[in-house]
């Protein structure tokens, strides 16, 4: 646990939660989770029950960020699917008794692991591991919109030049030092522009491993976390997202798999992982990967840029950290850019 970001009157706070949450009746715990960067979230326990607690941070927030009413729409929406996520209780208003808008949910009991290597487990145990996560990711892909009430959870139009020009306005907004690789991945990822094939889902925003809790003991995903960047758009958008992972180096804030032997470690490669993916979702292939994944890193470092300049505030959620973000930052720059000049790959 960590440090709290908020400050509240636990008499006030403990007449708001029973008035609203089913179950609760006096605050009797109220602790930060450690890690997490964005919306601090929180253990609250109650008697013999567990609650989680999410909120946006305090202070000035830059403009469509930390919206955690359409984390609790989008949960709530997919409770009765095939894409596990936590029970939601709760969505407060902006003026509440921790002086943010928060939402409680269900608190899960299970296993989340923070190194994609997995040297907690056996070798043998690990590429389920994976491949439940990329069952999970293809359930997400496989949800009508519609269905679920989401149908105006986002905008219509090409998402890859929509969210590029979004990203490209939250970096602007929030620019501390100046990057040139960043510069450069931006008037690529403008110039090298990939065509709106059609394709609309649900997609996380953030899908990676530490965003997962899986069941004790067996390769199985309880709950998928952390919805603050979901929206509709194209998959591939996650599944490019989560195989950054196979790209990043093992050590550091963004911790990856790159310099590890996949085959002795029972870890899937990437071309395998993508492969599993196509063929649960019946696609033949991935064409333009490179274009991609630079999406995807130049996405990631404009997000690590809003931590900065929260750090910079003095509203980061775990300021305990803010150190390794400025390498993380140039590190995905340096990365994308070299993407930018080597010939795409393609997935078959």
């Amino acid at each position: 646990m960590a440090g709290l970001v908020h400050s509240y009157d636990a008499v006030q706070l403990e007449r708001y939660l029973a008035d609203h949450v089913p179950g609760f009746t006096t605050l009797d715990g109220f602790e930060k989770f450690a890690g997490g960067q964005s919306n601090p979230t929180y253990k609250v326990t109650s008697g013999e029950r567990t609650f989680v607690l999410r909120a946006k941070p305090p202070g000035d927030l830059l403009a469509s960020a930390h919206q955690v009413d359409r984390e609790y729409r989008v949960l709530s929406a997919l409770e009765n699917t095939d894409v596990p996520v936590p029970r939601t209780y709760h969505l407060s208003g902006e003026q509440s008794p921790l002086g943010a808008q928060f939402f409680v949910m269900e608190f899960l009991d299970g296993r989340i692991f923070w190194d994609p290597a997995l040297p907690e487990l056996q070798r043998e145990d690990r590429r389920p591991l994976f491949l439940a996560m990329n069952r999970t990711l293809a359930a997400l892909h496989e949800v009508q919109p519609e269905a679920v009430g989401l149908a105006n959870y986002g905008k219509p139009g090409n998402y890859f030049e929509r969210q590029t020009d979004r990203w490209v306005r939250q970096y602007r907004a929030s620019e501390t030092d100046p990057q040139p690789d960043l510069e450069a991945v931006i008037a690529w990822l403008q110039a090298n522009m990939v065509s709106d094939d059609g394709q609309v889902s649900l997609v996380h925003g953030d899908f990676r491993l530490d965003n997962l809790m899986f069941a004790p003991g067996r390769p199985e995903v309880i709950g998928v976390l952390d919805w603050e960047l979901s929206t509709l758009g194209h998959p591939l958008a996650d599944l490019a997202y989560q195989c950054m992972q196979w790209r990043l180096p093992n050590k550091g804030m963004l911790r990856g798999l790159a310099g590890i032997d996949r085959a002795s470690q029972g870890l899937p490669s990437e071309r395998e992982y993508v492969a599993e993916y196509c063929q649960r979702r019946g696609w033949s292939g991935v064409t333009n990967w490179n274009f991609y994944l630079v999406f995807s890193m130049f996405r990631l470092a404009a997000i690590v840029q809003g931590i900065l300049h929260r750090a910079a505030n003095g509203t980061a959620s775990n300021p305990g950290t803010i150190d390794q973000f400025g390498p993380a930052l140039r590190l995905l720059g340096s990365m994308a850019r070299d993407l930018t000049e080597t010939p795409s790959e393609v997935h078959l």
